[in-house]
Order: structure tokens, then sequence, then C-alpha cells
């Protein structure tokens, strides 16, 4: 038992690992479609996201901790994103900000599995953004990572039920 409980924080990163790898190829070739920057959800993993019957999935409170503070951190920054001055050094702590609390959220998630699965799609999209806002990919700029993340963050307030969301 105890090997099949230290088990699961590496198969819950192989997941994640995976659904990393699928969604920056599909965003990339939506991406190269398009040729366009979009600010909504529709190239993006969330959209890949469904509610529990008619109800939002469930959270707990490492997930509401971490996400507001997600939330805080990107509300902070929003408005040099979207005038186009905030600075590469700017996007590089959001990322950092982000992808810290991101770590938090996957080694304390005890979300229901069908729950987790759907987290997973916010996730992908938290991390795609983290990495395209330090710069990883020529043909993508930060602002499209920055665009993945306040996706990834509306969708999560859609999806989910926080109580204290958009509060």
């Amino acid at each position: 038992m105890r090997d099949n409980l230290q088990a699961m924080p590496i198969l819950r990163s192989i997941a994640v690992g995976l659904v990393l790898l699928a969604t920056a190829t599909v965003a990339r070739a939506q991406h190269e479609h398009e040729h366009g920057h979009q600010h909504d959800a529709s190239s993006a993993a969330v959209a890949q996201l469904k509610l529990d019957g008619d109800r939002k999935w469930p959270t707990d409170d490492s997930l509401r901790a971490g996400m507001a503070a997600i939330h805080v951190a990107f509300a902070k920054d929003h408005p040099a994103i979207h005038a186009g001055t905030e600075t590469d050094a700017q996007y590089e702590t959001l990322a950092g900000q982000i992808e810290a609390q991101v770590n938090e959220i996957v080694a304390k998630c005890s979300l229901p599995p069908a729950a987790d699965a759907n987290l997973h799609f916010v996730i992908a999209d938290l991390l795609q953004g983290v990495s395209l806002m330090r710069g990883s990919d020529a043909g993508r700029t930060r602002h499209d990572g920055a665009a993945l993340v306040h996706g990834a963050l509306r969708a999560y307030g859609q999806y989910f039920d926080d109580p204290d969301w958009g509060k």
C-alpha cells in the first residue's frame, strides 16, 4: 500500500506531462493554421473541459488557494500585458509565480478522479502559458502565453466550484 501511495505523485506527474505534450502539439498546429492571437480558450486544452452533468467540479482547499494566488499574480500584471508594456523580466517573474503554484496544486491534489482529469486541462494551459511567457517558442510570443493563462483562469471559474472565485 505504501508503495502505491508513493507512486501516485509520479503517476500524476507523468499524466500532466502527457497532457502538456498533447496540448503543445495541438496548440502549435492551431496557431500555425490560424496565424492569429486569440484571447478565448477555443484553441486551448481548456476547450475540452466539461461540467459534471449540470454542476461544476468540486475543489479542495489547496486548489482554491493555489488558483487564487495565480489569479492575484496575473491580475497584478494584466494591465501591462494588455498594454504591451510587460517586460521579459516581468513575464519571467509571473511565469515563476504561476509555476510554483501549479506545482503546489499538483502535489497536494485530492480531487475525485473525474474532477482531477478535468483540472488537468486547466493545468496544461497554465504550464504551456508559463513556457511561452519564458520565450520557449520562437514562433509564439510571451503575450500568447499570458493569453493561455488568462483563458485557463476564466475556464477554472466556469468549470470548478470555487465559492470565492472572482471576489
